[in-house]
């Protein structure tokens, strides 16, 4: 049920430019998104991310597309991941069971593709704090649906911390840097 991070994955699902400003409390999603990704960095975790269709609703916001680096990100048109063409293959190829998802919407493409993953045979995992939704009611029920359907509900430090799994390493001091 913990989290490591030689078996996880990072998906961040559509963090885009057009549509964080219609999401409640984009700041903090993006913000805690970026703790993931830094994260996934420093400790060698594979980071994907998804672009709904980048022509109308932008690219990922530039904060988090540097830091995810280029090849990383797939476009897509279903609002599942798990449903888009390749999407499969690249999660295949990096052989891990465990996938971090964190995004936008959470009732739409974050649910969609949670469920289709799980659907799938893997471990899912959404960190709550680092997903959001235009309307706080269909965030927090898309995370109360999620957790039915076997998807784990976390947090960005729970992710961080059972990444890393214990203290005293030499990444220790780096994730806790970004977390305070």
């Amino acid at each position: 049920m913990l989290l490591a991070a030689e078996d996880s994955i990072l998906l961040v699902v559509d963090l885009q430019e057009r549509l964080l400003p219609a999401i409640a409390g984009a700041e903090r999603v993006v913000e805690r998104a970026g703790i993931l990704v830094k994260a996934a960095g420093i400790l060698q975790v594979p980071v994907l991310a998804t672009e709904q269709y980048p022509r109308g609703i932008g690219a990922t916001v530039p904060e988090l597309a540097a830091a995810i680096g280029p090849g990383a990100t797939v476009e897509k048109i279903h609002f599942s991941a798990a449903a888009e063409p390749g999407f499969l293959d690249r999660i295949r190829s990096l052989e891990r069971r465990q996938i971090v998802i964190c995004g936008t919407e959470a009732h739409v493409c974050v649910l969609q593709t949670a469920v289709g993953l799980r659907a799938l045979g893997y471990d899912v995992y959404v960190a709550a704090d680092a997903t959001g939704s235009r309307d706080p009611e269909n965030r927090a029920l898309a995370l109360s649906r999620m957790m039915g359907a076997g998807i784990r509900v976390v947090s960005t430090e729970m992710v961080a911390f059972e990444w890393m799994g214990r203290a005293g390493t030499p990444v220790f001091k780096d994730v806790l840097a970004l977390i305070k």
